[in-house]
């Protein structure tokens, strides 16, 4: 029977995880990711509009995160399977963006040049019979040739070289990662999986005490100003802030050990 509407989706969501956690059937899995595929589908979308990605692709990387929370998600917590997902669905589109995209952010203006000099010196290269030089490209841009090499130098270094590329020194063969003073340069990998880890958290707390700490770290409102855009005092805001840290400490070690 198709769901036509919310009260359907979280009956049905209710039904298969009971069902899941008796047996661990894959064949119920798989009924439960299609029927919280829309949730992916939304996120992939959202991302797609962000950048050049692949829907299917980013569809699904975000699918891997649905598997995820399915395994890790508890129907006796009370807390909606939905608000539960969502971060792992994002966290592994926003991982692999990461990954995949460029470490560095370049002005908007570059960007638009840089796009505009490809075409232009596909343009040249035909009419030249020849491969352009910069100040060819630059004057046919309408720029001059400083900011055309500014360009092409932001482009140039958007990538980063990789702490795992091999030195110059071939008898030693040493990576650059090696070449550093801090050992555990690696450290950084963890960075996504503790960001998963605390937005699932936070998708579990009471709605009151997730604002409050949405709007004091998420925001970098005071708690004074918190106060005010939620209606309730400063002591309010505070002892929210002290259960919220609590509660998601508690979350954060039982997932540790699951």
């Amino acid at each position: 029977m198709p769901i036509r509407s919310t009260t359907q989706y979280k009956t049905a969501n209710e039904e298969l995880f009971t069902l899941y956690a008796q047996n661990k059937e894959q064949r119920v899995r798989n009924r439960i990711v299609e029927l919280n595929l829309g949730l992916v589908k939304k996120e992939a979308s959202h991302w797609t509009n962000q950048c050049q990605e692949n829907f299917d692709d980013l569809l699904q990387v975000g699918s891997l995160g649905l598997l995820r929370a399915i395994e890790r998600f508890d129907l006796e917590k009370g807390y909606a399977f939905s608000s539960f997902a969502l971060p792992y669905i994002r966290g592994e589109i926003q991982h692999y963006l990461r990954d995949k995209g460029y470490s560095v952010r370049i002005p908007r203006r570059c960007l638009e040049l840089k796009n505009k000099a490809n075409r232009i010196v596909r343009e040249l290269r035909e009419e030249l019979k020849r491969q352009p030089n910069d100040h060819e490209i630059a004057k046919k841009l309408g720029v001059s040739l400083g900011e055309w090499q500014e360009v092409k130098l932001a482009h140039k270094n958007r990538e980063p070289l990789s702490l795992d590329a091999k030195t110059s020194n071939d008898e030693d063969k040493s990576t650059l990662g090696e070449m550093l003073p801090d050992a555990q340069y690696h450290s950084f990998q963890l960075v996504e999986e503790d960001k998963i880890r605390l937005q699932g958290a936070l998708s579990q707390l009471e709605e009151t005490t997730r604002k409050v700490l949405e709007f004091v770290f998420l925001q970098d409102l005071t708690q004074k100003e918190t106060a005010e855009r939620l209606g309730v005092s400063v002591i309010t805001v505070s002892r929210r802030i002290k259960k919220g840290i609590s509660s998601m400490r508690g979350m954060i070690k039982e997932d540790e050990f699951d």
